[in-house]
């Protein structure tokens, strides 16, 4: 059988297209033209440049049976609005439109919990709740929620659609790396003194790629299925670096106005002097409230893997140390 794969150079596909070719399926994967392609060197599967909004993309799917639809556009930054619908949204909206066109059987779009939001009620999150669109922090979020509807609209129309929301991925093949791969790797460099109390749900690469898997396998169409595993703060998270590495954790906390403070500065007032911000405001946002979220559904009906967090940590400190250090 043969997947159709966007997004296969990022952190999430590369892990992806590694267990669809050890399970057996042939691949073929989209990337942009001026793509970094480090992921995907020494695979053995079928490349197609190209882009999300292309109106031939159908022809480039023609003979695929399914669709792994993880490509997207991220970023916290203000400035990217345009970009992140075009990409996201619109995106999106060409990408499943395609699939039907070249008759693909199944597929599986990568929404992500940035989509659910949070339950204000502090319980960790499931998929019955959805955040109103309005209280969503920043143009991402809003982003993958406005994609996830076309996803969800693609099923309601009778295409086969599954939707998964991955929570915080840790592993190898972080390439750019991700917010979170961000901060193992200052955390390596020594260059993290201090952090903000706040939290996540993590969940180690591969269960991710497996949880896509799975739902190609066992998801219901038009359903979604948080891929997640462990809600831990930050500084637990920091502390089991420290356990990994032997390097230090830090000890100080900082309250997050101090961030929220440098931020604005950096991202509202020096970009309007033709300076490059450093730390995005909707990030530093984000961070006040605890994203935490259950996984119970994917494990129960998936039977998404739950590898240990601090497997997934040792993962990514070796290949940033082999990698990127």
């Amino acid at each position: 059988m043969k997947a159709f794969v966007t997004g296969g150079t990022g952190f999430v596909g590369a892990n992806l297209i590694r267990l669809l070719l050890q399970q057996g399926y042939e691949v073929k994967a989209l990337a942009r033209p001026n793509a970094r392609l480090d992921n995907l060197k020494g695979l053995e599967i079928e490349l197609v440049l190209g882009d999300l909004n292309d109106p031939d993309l159908a022809r480039s799917m023609k003979g695929c049976h399914f669709l792994f639809h993880v490509a997207a556009h991220y970023s916290l930054w203000q400035s990217d609005r345009a970009i992140l619908y075009q990409s996201n949204v619109l995106g999106t909206r060409n990408v499943l439109a395609s699939a039907k066109i070249a008759g693909i059987e199944r597929s599986i779009y990568t929404s992500s919990v940035a989509a659910i939001g949070v339950d204000p009620r502090g319980q960790p999150t499931t998929e019955c709740y959805q955040s109103p669109v309005e209280k969503l922090i920043g143009h991402y979020k809003r982003s993958k929620y406005w994609a996830e509807q076309e996803a969800v609209k693609a099923a309601q129309s009778g295409q086969d659609v599954v939707i998964v929301n991955p929570s915080t991925p840790i592993g190898a093949y972080d390439i750019k790396p991700t917010p979170t791969g961000d901060i193992v790797l200052r955390f390596l460099e020594r260059r993290m003194p201090t952090y903000v109390e706040t939290g996540l749900n993590f969940v180690h690469v591969q269960d991710v790629a497996w949880g896509h898997l799975l739902a190609l396998q066992k998801g219901k169409s038009g359903d979604r299925y948080i891929l997640g595993h462990q809600n831990l703060s930050l500084k637990q998270i920091l502390d089991e670096l420290s356990q990994i590495t032997g390097m230090s954790a830090p000890t100080r906390s900082i309250p997050v106005w101090i961030p929220l403070s440098v931020a604005w500065i950096d991202e509202i007032m020096l970009t309007k002097l033709g300076k490059k911000p450093s730390i995005p405001v909707d990030g530093v946002r984000m961070s006040k409230q605890p994203m935490y979220y259950d996984p119970s559904k994917a494990i129960r009906e998936l039977g998404l893997p739950q590898t240990p967090i601090r497997t997934a940590l040792k993962d990514a400190v070796n290949w940033f140390q082999e990698n990127l250090i």
